[in-house]
């Protein structure tokens, strides 16, 4: 049950999806949520991938609107908690101030122009991945479709425990402390089911998969030092920035493997 009440939080706290019951916030429901970052990428991207299937199989729209459907769904969904996490950062990061005021930046509420502009790049770039992929879409590319969300919620949780607190305030601090040494255990678990059940039923979609896996170990090296070199440490504006960012470079691998591995 424990679980499940994890799941909801995760609803609640990530997703516009009304969760109207109150939830208990003590840490053993937080690490619960944690365990489940991944399971609610899945039911993201099992939303996306029902309606490109939808719009594809039953409707008489074209690829533009479905592909602006799915990217429409990517912002309604989540409530645009990361893309404000994203701007905010950006408007720090591309400050090119000290660390302590750029933590001073990400707390304004304000948006500034390079907050404007990097949301305006990485939703062209999400949009014009998303259709391309929805111009070439074949069978395996629903799988990978769910999955995307899958794998850059679990980047999220590996960073919110793995990298040092800037503060000790906030919504990630709060998740955080309420982990345990072995809250993350469950991650390499979900990866070997999924590959174990890709390994019997889908054999083709290995290595896609892997591609995906190769990608989010890289984001998570990448990010581990940019963090604390340019905030000091972990904010929840910079966690929300770094799940979109996931993402987007997911959607624009998922691309690629359509053009030279899919095609």
């Amino acid at each position: 049950m424990s679980w499940f009440r994890g799941l909801l939080i995760n609803l609640q706290f990530f997703t516009s999806i009304p969760i109207r019951i109150e939830l208990p916030m003590d840490k053993a429901h937080l690490e619960k949520t944690i365990k489940t970052f991944p399971i609610l990428g899945l039911i993201q991207g099992g939303i996306y991938t029902l309606i490109v299937y939808g719009f594809l199989h039953w409707t008489p729209f074209s690829n533009l609107a479905v592909a602006f459907a799915v990217w429409l769904a990517g912002i309604i969904i989540t409530g645009g908690i990361h893309l404000d996490g994203w701007m905010d950062t950006s408007d720090a990061f591309f400050s090119y101030r000290d660390k302590e005021k750029r933590l001073e930046i990400m707390s304004d509420p304000r948006t500034g122009a390079f907050g404007v502009l990097s949301v305006i790049v990485l939703l062209s770039a999400r949009f014009l991945f998303i259709y391309e992929i929805i111009s070439l879409i074949n069978p395996f590319s629903y799988l990978f479709i769910a999955l995307l969300p899958f794998f850059s919620k679990m980047v999220m949780g590996v960073l919110l425990l793995q990298v040092k607190e800037a503060k000790k305030t906030g919504l990630g601090y709060l998740f955080k402390q309420a982990a345990k040494k072995g809250t993350l255990i469950i991650y390499p678990i979900y990866l070997a089911v999924l590959v174990g059940i890709a390994a019997v039923v889908i054999p083709e979609a290995l290595l896609g998969i892997f591609c995906f896996i190769v990608v989010s170990v890289l984001v998570l090296f990448f990010l581990q030092k940019k963090i604390i070199s340019s905030f000091g440490g972990m904010t929840g504006d910079v966690l929300g920035a770094s799940v979109e960012g996931t993402e987007v470079l997911l959607w624009m691998t998922l691309w690629l493997l359509h053009y030279f591995v899919m095609g």
